[in-house]
């Protein structure tokens, strides 16, 4: 008898063993810290592909930039370092500058025209991805971006004499911004926090959501209620990493990936409830009255030139506007 429950023993840490080595590991990256919307969600998802793949796939997830800023993600899947990563908007257009595109400030009007645009230019994206080593699992949401700021912000007058943040790797919207009169301040987005802290920026653009997940907004209190942008983002994965996951198990994370599209896309009606929680901890909201936010369409609007061609293709800002411009017309 205590043969037998050695060798049962023995085989059971054998095939435990051999399961474990069977399985792919894949480091997974995101700017989103722990207890944040998006990090639970893709927290589930890593877990439900555990249950999906029986095993046979374990993602290791790195939050809170411990992989680095966007920009440095993509650059270690390239390289094999990082496997996947859930990114905005500004990480997926390192990929494919096209991406810029269907966010561009001062452009949409609600949430129905970025998913009538979205739903009509996410193929041609996704192929461009392809061709370039990525494979795009889900696209989701970050919700609307505001200016956040250490003082108020209504008119494009009051943000002119602020340092705000600007992607360090956006050097066509830096100029552009600079070539309007403002003070972009080129950072990571990692620094952001640090820099508030410092006084090295005084304002930034960005959702209400992400405001409340990193605390940005305890160092910047005041935010106009003007919207700027709806920003998009999605979870990408290096095309290398997908050919090595077993074919009987892929399209079964396929299925968990495009069923948490809809939790990441629901994250944009998380805003409301975002803003009402930071009211409480001394958030000051400020209206933008119609005939100012039309001077910062005005405003914005003017640095178009300077980002179509270098920062995003002419051609998919205007399939984008042509779009929009059908989708207003039928309704």
């Amino acid at each position: 008898m205590k043969r037998i429950t050695a060798f049962l023993l023995t085989v059971s840490l054998l095939a435990g063993a051999a399961q474990s080595a069977a399985a792919l590991t894949i480091k997974f990256g995101t700017l989103a810290p722990e207890g944040s919307p998006w990090y639970e969600i893709v927290r589930d998802m890593a877990e439900e592909w555990r249950e999906a793949s029986g095993g046979r796939v374990v993602v290791r997830i790195y939050p809170g930039g411990v992989a680095g800023d966007e920009a440095d993600m993509v650059r270690k899947m390239r390289v094999g370092q990082l496997h996947a990563a859930l990114l905005s908007g500004e990480g997926l257009s390192q990929v494919a500058p096209d991406v810029h595109a269907l966010q561009m400030p001062m452009m949409y009007r609600s949430y129905d025209e970025l998913d009538y645009v979205r739903d009509r230019i996410a193929p041609e994206i996704e192929t461009i991805m392809e061709a370039r080593g990525f494979k795009l699992l889900n696209w989701g949401d970050a919700g609307w971006a505001h200016l956040f700021a250490r003082r108020p912000v209504v008119s494009p007058a009051d943000l002119k004499p602020m340092r705000f943040f600007v992607s360090a790797r956006d050097t066509a919207l830096i100029e552009a911004w600079k070539g309007e009169g403002y003070r972009p301040v080129p950072l990571a987005a990692t620094d952001i926090h640090t820099a508030l802290q410092s006084g090295l920026i005084e304002a930034l653009i960005t959702p209400p959501i992400a405001a409340l997940s990193f605390q940005w907004f305890g160092l910047a209190k005041h935010m106009s209620d003007l919207k700027l942008a709806p920003l998009v983002g999605g979870v990408v994965i290096s095309a290398r990493t997908w050919r090595a996951i077993p074919d009987d198990v892929k399209p079964r994370l396929l299925k968990v990936a495009r069923e948490t599209s809809a939790r990441l896309k629901a994250i944009r009606n998380l805003d409301d409830d975002a803003i009402e929680a930071m009211k409480k901890h001394g958030l000051v909201v400020h209206h933008v009255p119609p005939e100012v936010s039309a001077d910062w369409e005005r405003s914005i609007r003017a640095t178009y030139p300077n980002l179509i061609g270098p920062l995003v293709p002419a051609d998919m800002v205007a399939e984008i506007e042509r779009l929009i411009g059908e989708y207003r017309a039928s309704r």
